[in-house]
């Protein structure tokens, strides 16, 4: 594989916080309280979100239609990708917010925050759903790919939960902090942090199965991709160097082989991978949307008026591929509840 640089624009006034792509979009949030929007399509800048006060600490897409932001303002809005309007503002936490992460039904979303809080919300809403104290602040939150379990990181702490109980069911303890987490498979976690190891965990036993040296230096962020039939692993290093990584699933024990590397010469803070949907690849991260969810995203139903619906009721396929929980249904009830009493108030 080789690395060639085709895109290279100033972004900001100051370092890149964070960085989340779509089938079309690279989005990039500062430290100089904007998010800027890049059309990878045509390779062109295409605009800047001016909602937040503060350094933008997170953003993710659901599919093609929506994205979340974070920031220290402790707010989380929900854009509109087609009109690049905001639909909400949340006041997510009291302190910072530090992580967010879309369930892949996109009904539900966590976020974790300075004030030592992770709370679930309720997409279909718009609303607070659950709230859940932490005995120290957590810096990163995410959810698996099947939406069946989730992760918190405090410092060098992994604790993971399952969506049905929401009880910890395991906890993975990395040497030093953890700076970047991802998902590989349902089961499988990549954990870098600030030193030179990348190291893959089983969530059922909480043991390494895998590690090997990636860098020269702390990795900043890590993500992962399926392209041809095979899993790649991607990492961002503090020593300038973007490296890429085939993993064989079928043999986690073994290290994995490097497919590429390059020296971008700059101190690297954030990573994403942008994949062109034209070419043939089966992504597997919760990051980028299928094509068969970019065409449910489509749908005009998603966004009604001023009521905000992130996905809605009615969408059969949605219900298809997603089963509701008794967890899901444990945050919603109370919703309703308050829906009945207000239709008889009424």
């Amino acid at each position: 594989w080789a690395v060639v640089a085709d895109f290279t624009h100033h972004a900001h006034s100051a370092s890149l916080s964070a960085v989340a792509v779509n089938n079309r979009y690279v989005v990039t949030g500062s430290r100089d309280e904007t998010i800027q929007i890049y059309d990878m399509k045509k390779k062109i800048e295409h605009g800047a979100l001016l909602q937040h006060n503060g350094t933008i600490t997170c953003l993710e897409f659901y599919g093609t239609a929506h994205l979340l932001s974070g920031a220290e303002d402790g707010l989380i809005c929900i854009w509109n990708t087609k009109r690049w309007e905001c639909l909400k503002s949340i006041k997510a936490h009291k302190g910072h917010v530090t992580s967010l992460s879309i369930h892949p039904s996109g009904k539900l979303a966590l976020s974790v925050g300075t004030d030592k809080t992770l709370r679930t919300w309720n997409l279909v809403e718009g609303r607070s759903a659950f709230i859940k104290n932490l005995k120290q602040n957590a810096h990163i939150i995410k959810w698996s790919p099947d939406g069946e379990r989730y992760v918190t990181v405090i410092t060098n702490k992994v604790d993971i939960y399952r969506l049905d109980t929401a009880s910890i069911t395991g906890t993975i303890t990395a040497e030093k902090r953890i700076s970047s987490l991802i998902f590989i498979t349902d089961y499988i976690l990549a954990i870098a942090g600030d030193d030179e190891m990348i190291r893959l965990y089983s969530c059922d036993s909480q043991k390494c199965v895998c590690e090997f040296k990636a860098h020269e230096n702390r990795i900043k962020d890590i993500y992962s991709f399926e392209r041809e039939e095979q899993h790649v692993i991607v990492t961002a290093s503090s020593d300038g160097y973007i490296k890429m990584w085939s993993l064989d699933l079928n043999k986690t024990k073994d290290v994995p082989s490097l497919l590429c590397e390059v020296n971008t010469k700059a101190r690297l803070t954030c990573l994403a991978v942008w994949l062109d949907q034209a070419s043939e690849m089966n992504e597997n991260s919760d990051k980028a949307a299928t094509s068969s969810q970019a065409n449910e995203d489509e749908k005009p139903s998603i966004v009604r008026k001023k009521k905000v619906c992130w996905t809605d009721k009615s969408d059969k396929t949605a219900k298809r591929k997603r089963k509701i929980t008794p967890e899901k249904q444990r945050l919603e009830a109370p919703l309703q509840k308050k829906k009945k009493k207000r239709n008889s108030s009424t």
